[in-house]
């Protein structure tokens, strides 16, 4: 039985997703792309994967990248998730949007939680490629000691959450 990429495509749209935003520094400048497969992969070592396909503009810089920031895109940057899914030469457009770490990768301001990690592997998988990195460092702001809403992508489109009613029993 054969699967075609678009039935694939259509069941797949239907699994809601977290949005991350994956950025990395380049000989050119900084890197960077949208990512919805952004999963925890290890507890001890912390690690976390995603994937990138093999003709995403950022698969050049992601292979020779030693270390990578992971942003947990929240709701109040739809703006900045769509910037990040379009043309490459558009994602850093804003000099006032982003700095350098120490450690030279760029990071996205106003990111309410990311992660800095190290690339450990890229695996090639099908028509993408697998990174799993190590998690050397974590940044969580809350906003007046809410944890901000994240933004979702699920069947096409962002989407924002919001809390369900509790359920009684």
């Amino acid at each position: 039985m054969t699967v075609s990429p678009q039935s694939y495509r259509a069941a797949l749209r239907r699994h809601p997703a977290g949005v991350a935003i994956v950025t990395l520094m380049s000989q050119a400048g900084p890197v960077g792309f949208t990512a919805t497969s952004l999963a925890s992969l290890s507890l001890d070592p912390p690690l976390v994967c995603f994937n990138i396909t093999h003709t995403s503009s950022s698969i050049a810089a992601l292979r020779r990248a030693a270390s990578v920031v992971v942003h947990i895109v929240g709701e109040h940057q739809l703006e900045l998730a769509q910037r990040f899914s379009r043309s490459a030469e558009h994602r850093f457009s804003d000099q006032g949007s982003w700095s350098l770490l120490e450690s030279g990768e760029p990071v996205l301001a106003g990111t309410p939680t990311w992660l800095r990690a190290e690339v450990q592997q890229l695996i090639p998988a099908g028509d993408s490629t697998l990174a799993i990195a190590e998690v050397t460092l974590i940044h969580c702001d809350d906003r007046d000691g809410v944890t901000p809403a994240p933004l979702v992508y699920h069947d096409g489109a962002f989407l924002a959450t919001s809390p369900l009613p509790a359920v009684s029993t």
